[in-house]
């Protein structure tokens, strides 16, 4: 039964791309199997992360092959938080894109390649083998890449072949380290691994691994200096498609990141917290400045993915429980916050006809639920009080502080603060000011399409309210699932049937 409840969540995406693509002569039933596959596999998420938190760690061998040698499937309560929130924003950008009659892009290829994307995103968040976690970002990056192109305009092409080559150069950075760390240690199963790599002759070269590996998944999730592909690319996608990327993409990224150097090599690195400290530092700063020179709603909102990275990083930089407790808890208020923010900006471009600042004005009067649904999301990314992103900021930046870092704590205050200037320029633009003098009246967010875009909208934001005002339990399973990855010993009994090292420690900032 606990194989099943860990495998549905694969297998439900997986058919829905397979039905999808059968179905390519009917927009209509790829639609409706969309709708059904979302809801599916928000309940299966859900019932996954209920067996978690009640049971415990669970994995799964295929084909009864005994871990290591075989593919293994683990969840333990990061793994299953994940999937909830993936889960949830496929439902949510599914509902939305009905709203959007792209017949051209639906008969293109659009939901099997959606489910695609779910299914690489989902597949990386549960494989316990990294040779399967190249696999599945193979899996995404294909899915994207499509995703990106179907348009086919000019504008999407360059976007599409920026993002596809760098994103191609990490993934085969990526399997270099793989090969080598299977030449030194004989596996690549993680929580085998585990044992393994402390006890490598060839200290020098598992160093170098983790450089590999650190670059390939900072490059996927677009850290310093790494991110320049993601800015070329989100602002040419539709919006449904703009949302998921801004929600998923990078955070597989960063959940690789986390998953690795807890568990591989969290005795065996002890250069990754003051390496991390810095790249998050320069990720936040970078990313917080590009969106503050743009006046583009999707573009400021790109650069916002780059800075709030460096926030997910701080919690391996500083390596505590209290730390990584609130990277976790950051990742699930960003990744709902994100992907609102990309709906809103496309129900912005449909009530008034651009997404350029300087085109646009008066949304608060022709549109006011859509005003006040906007400052639910931006005031939270910013980290005003008492919404999910404060709760979030807090975390890290009080973990920071008690190891002494008060110059992380310090650009982390400065960068919520250019956050909250950039969300503001967008209220005043968009929705405070006049329209320009001789701007058509555009209003197309009526109706039908009306409902579809808002009610995710509001779906969104009313999980942003509930970890804002209901934040404690989200904080305790946040805290559980830090502790579970700097004491991975139910995460490696699980998957090898034996007892597990003790809790890994080194790593972080001296």
């Amino acid at each position: 039964m606990d194989g099943l409840i860990l495998l549905l969540p694969l297998m439900i995406p997986l058919a829905a791309a397979a039905l999808t693509a059968m179905l390519w002569r009917s927009v209509r039933a790829q639609r409706a199997v969309g709708v059904a596959a979302a809801v599916a596999l928000l309940v299966a998420a859900v019932t996954l992360l209920v067996r978690v938190l009640d049971g415990g760690v669970v994995a799964s061998q295929m084909g009864d092959w005994r871990a290591p040698f075989g593919i293994t499937f683990v969840a333990d309560r990061f793994a299953a938080i994940m999937v909830v929130i993936a889960a949830t924003m496929a439902l949510a950008t599914t509902v939305y894109g009905l709203a959007h009659d792209a017949l051209d892009r639906e008969r293109a290829g659009f939901h099997p390649l959606f489910h695609g994307l779910i299914l690489g995103v989902i597949g990386s968040f549960l494989t316990g083998d990294l040779f399967n976690l190249y696999v599945w970002f193979e899996v995404m990056l294909i899915a994207s890449f499509g995703l990106l192109i179907l348009g086919g305009s000019r504008e999407q092409i360059d976007g599409a072949l920026k993002y596809a080559v760098l994103n191609l150069v990490g993934t085969t950075v990526f399997l270099i380290g793989v090969g080598f760390l299977y030449g030194i240690t004989g596996t690549l199963n993680m929580a085998d691994l585990a044992g393994k790599v402390p006890l490598a002759e060839n200290r020098g070269l598992v160093s170098a691994t983790a450089v590999m590996l650190l670059a390939a998944f900072g490059l996927k999730a677009a850290v310093f200096p790494l991110f320049f592909w993601l800015p070329a690319s989100y602002h040419t996608a539709p919006p449904p498609v703009a949302a998921i990327f801004a929600a998923l993409l990078t955070k597989v990224g960063v959940y690789a990141m986390i998953r690795v150097f807890t568990l591989v090599y969290g005795g065996a690195a002890e250069w990754v917290g003051p390496v991390v400290a810095v790249l998050a530092a320069l990720t936040m700063l970078t990313g917080v400045l590009g969106a503050a020179a743009h006046y583009d709603i999707r573009r400021i909102l790109a650069f916002h993915i780059i800075s709030q990275i460096g926030f997910m990083l701080l919690g391996l930089a500083v390596w505590t429980p209290l730390a990584l407790g609130g990277a976790v808890l950051y990742i699930v208020h960003h990744i709902v916050v994100k992907a609102n923010l990309f709906l809103i900006a496309g129900a912005i471009e449909r009530a008034g006809g651009s997404y350029q600042l300087k085109d646009l004005g008066g949304l608060s009067r022709s549109q006011p639920l859509l005003a006040v649904l906007f400052l639910i999301p931006a005031l939270s990314l910013a980290g005003i009080p008492p919404l999910s992103g404060f709760w979030g900021k807090l975390t890290v930046i009080r973990a920071g502080l008690e190891q002494g870092h008060a110059w992380l704590a310090g650009v982390a205050l400065l960068v919520g603060l250019l956050t909250l200037y950039s969300m503001i320029k967008i209220w005043n633009y968009a929705f405070w000011k006049e329209p320009p003098e001789g701007a058509p009246a555009v209003s197309g967010l009526t109706g039908r399409t009306r409902l579809l875009m808002l009610a995710p909208i509001t779906a969104l934001a009313a999980v942003t309210l509930t970890i804002s005002l209901w934040a404690e339990p989200f904080v305790a399973v946040s805290l559980e699932a830090a502790a579970e990855l700097l004491s991975p010993t139910a995460y490696i009994a699980a998957v090898l049937g034996s007892p597990a090292p003790g809790p890994t420690v080194l790593g972080a900032l001296p």
